[in-house]
């Protein structure tokens, strides 16, 4: 707002007319800015120690006799005129530096005007006019600096930007093409194999073959109804057995980043981890018991559950120890799990979704990273699968694909991340599937429930 031209304005500084007030000189009766007021302090400090003698000598004057008043009153008198003449040096100082802002001011509307004579014109007179201008504007600012604002970008980290907003895949016309990863973008598409190849068989000698998991084929650790989790390579070897010291077998186990083995154990309902040879119990719980296991991309720890009463199921999410997030119940407030002590088994996909295989309920239920429910799938109908749904292990791969183990079916039912269904896995010979988990390499490795055997599928191309 022009103070000169506005009807209704902020008080600006008397001396450069164009920022706000700060204080008021009480020597010259003005008001100013900060800027102009440091001119003025350093005087006003002077003058203000003058005054101070000033009246020292007025009190002593009081306690002297007659001779000591004379004396004293010319050195009063020759103190007032100096200050009065300091006064006028102040004031004629301000007044300079206001000449001073006023003809930089006028210099700048004459550079302008020259400016607006050049545009219109291209007389050289105009030209030698501003030039001129400029030159004796830059004589009178040789020490004005001024830095304009600079914008400095942080440099973007596309993956935190993936999780927040996602990103935009290509447009696909068949069921069966892979689909990019919302946070993890996939650097090689794989297409599913038209008929899917078993590479090798695997005998654990476990009577009852419930659980399988691995980073890599080099170890694949398993478990049964037997109180033995064992270790093989790809060629059936067997590399190690680990004891549980309880009574009763496990119910899942599950590696980490680390390729330390995790289990569940029901009687004690703690999860375990064993690392070097030594278990340790990472979590206990009281009204709860543990069931199945899953460890995320981020290394947490998902976990399915059941009261102690078997009337509820829920999934947490733990960091360590420590109980990062419960997922029970829908928006409606409905349970998302049956709730009973059933298995459910439990992975996470690419894009962070909980995928969890309700066998009691026949369904799988696929909520988000926050725990909203995204989809539910009950099975695809299918004259050669007659049978109701009953899904067990669940695993993901490395293009977001969702793969259940049916074992009434004896087959695999592979998803798409939106709960589309793709295709069976019907081959294989397999019987009875039950655990399943994907490796680093997507090698598929199945459980047979009854035969004790780990079967290893390939079914990418």
């Amino acid at each position: 707002m022009d103070p000169h031209s506005s009807a209704q304005d902020v008080h600006r500084c008397d001396l450069c007319e164009t920022t706000i007030v700060h204080s008021y000189c009480d020597f010259c009766h003005v008001n100013l800015c900060k800027p102009c007021v440091e001119i003025a302090r350093d005087l006003e400090n002077q003058l203000s120690n003058l005054d101070g003698g000033y009246e020292k000598l007025t009190s002593a004057m009081s306690n002297q006799g007659e001779q000591w008043h004379r004396k004293i009153d010319i050195v009063i008198n020759v103190m007032k005129t100096e200050i009065s003449e300091i006064k006028a040096k102040h004031r004629d100082i301000l007044q300079k530096h206001l000449d001073k802002i006023k003809q930089i001011q006028s210099l700048i509307k004459q550079a302008l005007q020259a400016i607006r004579k050049i545009e219109k014109s291209t007389e050289v007179s105009s030209t030698i006019e501003y030039s001129s201008k400029v030159r004796e504007f830059k004589k009178l600012l040789p020490k004005v600096q001024v830095s304009l604002p600079t914008f400095i970008p942080k440099p973007i980290d596309l993956e935190k930007l993936y999780s927040l907003f996602g990103q935009i895949t290509p447009l696909s016309t068949a069921t069966e093409e892979n689909i990019v990863s919302l946070n993890q973008p996939i650097t090689s598409v794989r297409e599913l194999l038209d008929e899917p190849e078993l590479v090798a068989t695997i005998q654990t000698e476990h009577e009852i073959l419930r659980s399988v998991t691995c980073l890599n084929d080099d170890k694949i650790w398993t478990s049964g109804k037997t109180n033995d989790i064992k270790c093989f390579n790809s060629k059936g070897s067997l590399l190690q057995t680990i004891h549980k010291k309880s009574g009763q077998y496990p119910y899942d186990i599950a590696v980490d980043s680390d390729g330390d083995l995790l289990y569940t154990s029901g009687t004690t309902k703690t999860v375990c981890k064993v690392k070097n040879g030594q278990t340790e119990e990472l979590i206990t719980l009281k009204g709860w018991t543990p069931s199945q296991l899953s460890v995320t991309s981020t290394g947490d720890l998902l976990v399915t559950m059941f009261s102690d009463d078997k009337t509820q199921s829920k999934v947490v999410r733990y960091l360590g120890t420590t109980e990062k997030q419960t997922i029970q119940f829908d928006d409606e407030g409905r349970p998302l799990y049956s709730g009973n002590y059933n298995t459910k088994y439990i992975t996470e996909n690419r894009n962070h979704d909980i995928c969890v295989a309700d066998s009691a309920a026949g369904t799988v239920v696929v909520v988000n990273q926050d725990g909203k429910l995204r989809w539910r799938y009950t099975g695809h109908p299918s004259v050669t699968k007659n049978k109701p749904f009953k899904p067990r292990g669940i695993t993901t791969d490395s293009q977001s694909r969702i793969l259940t183990a049916d074992g009434d079916n004896h087959c695999i039912h592979i998803l798409d991340q939106n709960g589309q269904f793709l295709r069976y896995i019907d081959n294989c010979g397999l019987k009875v599937p039950y655990g399943l988990c994907v490796d680093n390499n997507d090698n598929l490795f199945v459980c047979e429930l009854h035969k004790g055997n780990i079967k290893k599928i390939k079914y990418l191309k």
